[in-house]
């Protein structure tokens, strides 16, 4: 897959964080990685707060960084957290927005470190750990953000798609876009294992997320004929099962979490898609129960 196909995906907004530390390599930068000093607070039917957890579990950090999982539902006004309201007070005089997950504390201060996913899973990728390789290798950085464009993407398209008040030319540009960028990524894995350099990557989080949301969550609002086409990327699906089938991965999988969590919120329309599920997640999650008990 080359770099250029993929930057070609437009860059899509992003909320900006409320706090956006960074651990850096030595103590000069205020927040350095050492062991038992940060904790991660997330909620795995949140699509950042999976992402962190299978980072987290492909790194092996579960002694070094423990977790804190919040329920599937926030319980506050504006999406946040009860349980991070200090953290959230602690770091921010006078803090009034809601408290957010997932965060990045700092066990040491008792303060927030970040809320942005991307950097915090870049960062954990420093620590002294006991998975495999690097999920950000060296020299593939550029692969990877571009991989990262390609999942805004997708979820934006999706989201535009499925809104109730998209009109028809709006909705059709929506698809196209989206299927153009499922296409890409089809061609790629038609090929190859996985997306960089193949091996296992942050590439690979992020797509596989991506690709639960797309399934779980933006299928309940198109069409019949729209998430038939969607299940045709017949590769896309086989990596999304056999990655679901990896403890790293189907072990965090709260599909019932995810359908609440976006009932919850969600203001669109169900449409005929919704009865055709793409991918038997909650198999998967089995095989990689009966696995680890092997």
């Amino acid at each position: 897959m080359s770099i250029t196909s993929l930057a070609a995906v437009p860059s899509v907004h992003r909320a900006c964080p409320v706090f956006r530390g960074r651990i850096g390599q030595d103590a000069r930068s205020g927040h350095y990685a050492v062991p038992h000093r940060y904790r991660l607070h997330l909620s795995t039917a949140c699509p950042d707060g999976l992402r962190l957890a299978v980072g987290h579990s492909l790194l092996g950090l579960d002694a070094g960084c423990p977790v804190t999982v919040l329920p599937a539902v926030p319980d506050c006004p504006g999406g946040g957290h009860a349980a991070l309201r200090p953290l959230y007070e602690a770091s921010a005089h006078h803090y009034t927005g809601p408290a957010l997950a997932p965060v990045l504390s700092d066990d040491w201060s008792g303060r927030i470190v970040s809320t942005e996913a991307r950097d915090i899973l870049r960062d954990l990728d420093r620590f002294p750990h006991e998975g495999g390789a690097a999920l950000y290798p060296s020299g593939q950085e550029s692969v990877i953000e571009a991989v990262e464009a390609m999942c805004d993407a997708i979820e934006e398209a999706a989201q535009c798609a499925g809104r109730a008040d998209t009109g028809p030319v709006e909705r059709a540009a929506a698809l196209d876009a989206l299927f153009d960028t499922l296409g890409r990524l089809e061609n790629r894995l038609t090929e190859e294992e996985y997306l960089v350099d193949d091996r296992l990557t942050a590439a690979d989080v992020e797509l596989w997320v991506t690709l639960v949301q797309l399934d779980m969550v933006h299928r309940c609002h198109l069409d019949a004929s729209a998430v038939h086409r969607i299940a045709a990327h017949r590769a896309l699906w086989v990596y999304a099962g056999r990655l679901a089938a990896r403890p790293a991965f189907g072990r965090h999988l709260d599909l019932e979490g995810i359908s609440r969590r976006h009932h919850g919120r969600c203001q669109g329309l169900e449409a005929a898609g919704a009865a055709v599920q793409i991918l038997d997640w909650a198999g998967r999650a089995a095989d990689t129960e009966d696995a680890s008990r092997r």
